[in-house]
């Protein structure tokens, strides 16, 4: 049996056991973001909302609800919810509708319900999208954008009073004393680094090496992967587990996607222009760890390839000083 026959063999062996392990299950994933503006929509000024919860709701025909689910987003402001079967998710509807922290200022009033959105069906797989939903708070902030057509303020004509008629003739003019000289100020500190504004995707060897360690901007190495990824990751690697020890998985696809996972989290924080998002990171890694074996494989393999720069693009990492 020559090579080409193997891998072809090695190919089906791998589909029939996906097709073997896979569990029928639904799943919802979306974002929560801060209306700052109070506009209804996205803009510039939004961000993703930690620890609020958000209420999924299924009617029938008639209006009557069947089910309803409450969850509460991450760190990142982003939720994934499973259905275990495969339940008719068509007429549901997301909301939300709360939250975890009291002191948020960002839950006076609760966005517009979106609809779910089936994406992807396969093998009694079902995984749905809800567009971005929105939180907002009692008045929108000072430095959102004015209205478009704002109400013009009301013309008053000046009356003059009736009385003695002031001499004519213009007064003189009034200078103000010459102000002192101030001492020159001093220079101003150097600015911190900037993210990295151009094209940089480094492998997990750079990220382990301690004259790196300076570009570990927004995670800590000493992080809990349970808490960065969220309750599927805490339920395969357990809750102690950090990124850095994640950072050291070889031999077995659940490690090598966490570890290649973090690799692109942490790529996404130091370049705009990686391929993924930080929350794009985050819903990937979910999705491959609530499917099968040959999910969390293809996962791993695209990490792989981001943080190689498929062959485009280099890591722009330099030592720290």
């Amino acid at each position: 049996m020559d090579l080409a026959y193997k891998l072809l063999f090695t190919a089906l062996l791998i589909v029939a056991a996906a097709i073997d392990w896979t569990q029928a299950a639904a799943m919802v994933s979306g974002t929560v973001f801060c209306d700052q503006c109070k506009d209804g929509q996205r803009s510039l000024f939004d961000y993703p909302l930690q620890g609020v919860k958000f209420t999924i709701t299924c009617a029938d025909d008639n209006g009557q609800v069947t089910m309803s689910r409450e969850e509460t987003t991450n760190m990142f402001g982003n939720y994934v919810m499973r259905f275990d079967g495969t339940p008719d998710l068509s007429n549901c509807h997301a909301q939300v509708s709360g939250s975890e922290q009291g002191s948020n200022d960002c839950i006076a009033t609760a966005g517009p319900a979106q609809k779910l959105r089936l994406m992807f069906r396969m093998f009694d797989i079902e995984i749905y999208s809800v567009d971005s939903l929105l939180s907002e708070p009692a008045q929108p902030m000072l430095f959102c954008p004015r209205s478009a057509n704002p109400v013009p303020a009301p013309v008053v004509t000046p009356t003059r009073p009736s009385g003695p008629t002031a001499p004519t003739g213009s007064p003189p003019p009034f200078r103000l004393p010459p102000l002192p000289r101030f001492p020159p100020l001093p220079p101003l500190p150097p600015l911190p680094p900037l993210p990295l504004s151009e094209a940089s995707a480094c492998s997990h060897q750079y990220w382990t090496m301690p004259e790196y360690k300076c570009y570990w901007r927004v995670l800590n190495p000493e992080s809990k992967v349970a808490l960065i990824f969220g309750l599927f990751a805490a339920r395969i690697y357990g809750t102690d587990m950090t990124l850095w020890e994640g950072l050291q998985g070889r031999g077995d696809p659940y490690k090598t996607l966490l570890r290649e996972g973090t690799t692109a989290l942490l790529n996404s924080y130091n370049s705009i222009q990686f391929p993924y998002s930080s929350i794009s990171v985050v819903t990937h890694m979910n999705w491959a760890l609530m499917g099968s074996t040959r999910g969390v494989l293809i996962n791993a393999l695209r990490f792989i390839r981001a943080n190689s720069g498929s062959g485009r693009v280099t890591c722009k990492l330099t030592p720290c000083k």
